[in-house]
């Protein structure tokens, strides 16, 4: 499905690691786990995915498509195949949690009557059909995630990419989201997502790749957090 063929990213202001010879592959409905320390190219590999950041050698495939070919018109297309969940949510704070995953359907150009159909079947999923009409400020920031997972899913993409979705969270509320992800990846979504959390790695019991320096230097099937 996703596919990394000897990518390299390199920086020209010596802050941050890039990548480094890059190679591996996603199966279709895998749960895998990026793991290492701050700066090592966890980010940077999943900007690779959505098309947001260009490697300077290699080539990154989803399925057969080189995905920095995409023409640039095309590239909305692309994405929605990929839901985005992020460390600090990105709701908007004038919209309520149906609003908000609502707006992610509007934007995709869904009619009104998928919206409505979609939009609590959605929420019902991350178990907040009772907060849809709660603000992000009346949400706890486990509940806030679990908006941002549902805004992800609800257009039905074929992958969820997590950069660090518990980084905020306490560890009642990161155990709940990551349930859900589990949940999600059960159901035939694809998932891939970083963390330093490595309670988070030894619970969910899938497969494991770890990075340093930006390149990867632990690929483990049914892996553990090791550093």
């Amino acid at each position: 499905m996703i596919y990394f063929d000897g990518v390299s990213k390199h920086y020209n202001d010596g802050r941050s690691y890039g990548l480094e010879d890059i190679t591996f592959q996603v199966q279709p409905n895998e749960f895998v786990s990026i793991v290492g320390h701050s700066g090592a190219g966890k980010t940077t590999l999943l900007k690779m995915v959505i098309a947001e950041d260009r490697p300077s050698a290699g080539t990154v495939f989803y399925e057969s498509l080189d995905v920095h070919r995409i023409p640039k018109s095309k590239l909305p297309q692309y994405r929605r195949k990929i839901g985005t969940v992020f460390q600090d949510f990105k709701l908007l704070p004038h919209k309520t949690a149906y609003e908000n995953v609502a707006f992610a359907m509007e934007a995709n150009g869904r009619s009104d009557a998928e919206i409505a159909e979609n939009v609590p079947q959605a929420l019902a999923l991350v178990d907040l059909e009772d907060k849809a009409f709660n603000f992000p400020h009346e949400l706890s920031g486990g509940e806030k995630q679990r908006v941002a997972i549902a805004r992800a899913i609800v257009n039905q993409p074929d992958i969820i990419i997590a950069d660090e979705p518990t980084g905020n969270l306490d560890p009642i509320a990161t155990y709940e989201v990551v349930q859900i992800l589990r949940k999600i990846n059960d159901l035939g979504t694809t998932v891939i997502m970083t963390t330093h959390n490595k309670g988070v790695i030894d619970e969910i019991e899938r497969r494991v790749i770890t990075m340093d320096e930006g390149r990867i230097i632990r690929d483990d099937a049914n892996g553990k957090y090791v550093l």
